[in-house]
């Protein structure tokens, strides 16, 4: 089984909410849509499922041209952050519905739903109404209607942000697996690249209704095609500055220097844009190579074992993640470190030019 969309775009009214995509997947595999809010993510998943109509292309289904087709008559279960359930209905019969719908017997029905509540840790509450389980528990029987739905694709629309931290992460784990050994096509919308990197599969990126990138979930985090990739692909956003070649010598905004060695040494002397992620700042150098940056401490967050940094470094605003908690005072200069086998290169238009080093060894 393949999804393709070919050349779809969508526009309401007059806003491009979509621009002209191609994008193939795959039976059994897991797909990621990550991007920021408003990029596009959900608007794609309904010109997926066939809640909308694109302007322009078309959606095919294992080579069938499905354009048209409504959703009622396609094989796509549906799982959205703000969960469904039907309030009449127990917990057994919501997660049953889908399965009587296709006409499976008692027996099978039975088997299935049991199943995917035990595996939702519903097994106690199948007799209730959704309206007597917590926000986490609705959501959950949701998901256990996708589930045993058994849909060729399953789109799941940030589907986990209201459970507790606990159950998250258990379902990041288990949801996968479940649908992929059914060959499924799984698409899963996400704001934070650190849930895309924990589900792995594959990542499409996604910035103002484009796709910046899509490929191995790993390879796009390692090797952004452009800075646009790079700052969704990060979470706080990459930190940006310019950079100049001349010769052997990098010159980092006004003054930090560093030697042009290994693939930096091969670039053409010129002007270009240096990009980093905010863990790979430090308070104290690593190597001895490192750089030495004067910033300014305009913010700082702490997150228990971790502290967020807010710096200003000549007029930009960096944002560091530094381990530890720090005793710092907001307004103070404060140096910081960055080791240039961190510094991603891109030339002055966006496109990837050199990925960091230590990603290139990875």
């Amino acid at each position: 089984m393949t999804l393709v969309l070919e050349g779809v775009s969508k526009v309401i009214n007059g806003q491009t909410h979509i621009h002209k995509t191609d994008l193939t997947l795959q039976n059994g595999t897991m797909n990621v849509l990550l991007g920021p809010t408003s990029s596009g993510k959900t608007s794609m998943m309904r010109l997926m499922a066939g809640l909308d109509v694109p302007n322009t292309g078309r959606v095919l289904w294992n080579g069938k041209d499905v354009t048209g087709m409504r959703v009622q008559d396609r094989k796509v279960a549906m799982v959205y952050q703000q969960f469904i359930n039907y309030p009449s209905m127990t917990v057994y019969d919501n997660i049953a519905s889908p399965m009587r719908l296709m006409g499976k017997t008692r027996a099978e029905i039975d088997t299935a739903v049991h199943k995917a509540a035990d595996l939702m840790q519903l097994g106690a509450m199948l007799d209730r109404k959704p309206l007597e389980l917590s926000g986490g528990q609705q959501q959950r029987c949701a998901l256990a209607r996708a589930l045993v739905k058994d849909a060729g694709l399953v789109l799941l629309d940030e589907p986990l942000a209201n459970l507790d931290y606990k159950l998250r992460e258990e379902l990041r784990a288990e949801i996968p697996k479940i649908f992929e050994e059914a060959g499924s096509i799984f698409v899963y919308a996400t704001t934070e690249p650190e849930e895309a990197l924990l589900l792995g599969g594959n990542t499409a990126t996604l910035w103002e209704g484009r796709v910046t990138q899509f490929g191995l979930t790993p390879s796009v985090y390692r090797r952004p095609v452009n800075a646009t990739t790079a700052r969704v692909f990060s979470d706080p956003p990459m930190n940006f500055m310019s950079l100049t070649k001349s010769g052997d010598t990098l010159s980092f905004g006004k003054g930090a220097t560093a030697a042009a060695t290994g693939t930096l040494a091969t670039l053409r002397d010129g002007k270009y844009l240096a990009g980093f992620r905010p863990n790979h700042l430090e308070l104290e150098p690593k190597t001895k190579t490192s750089i030495a940056f004067t910033t300014r401490l305009s913010v700082t967050e702490i997150t228990g074992s971790e502290t967020f940094v807010h710096l200003d470094h000549e007029g930009a605003r960096w944002v560091g993640l530094i381990h530890g908690v720090r005793n710092l005072t907001l307004g103070q200069d404060l140096t910081v470190y960055l080791d240039p086998a961190h510094v991603y290169i891109f030339a002055e238009d966006g496109k990837l030019v050199a990925p960091a080093a230590y990603a290139e060894a990875a």
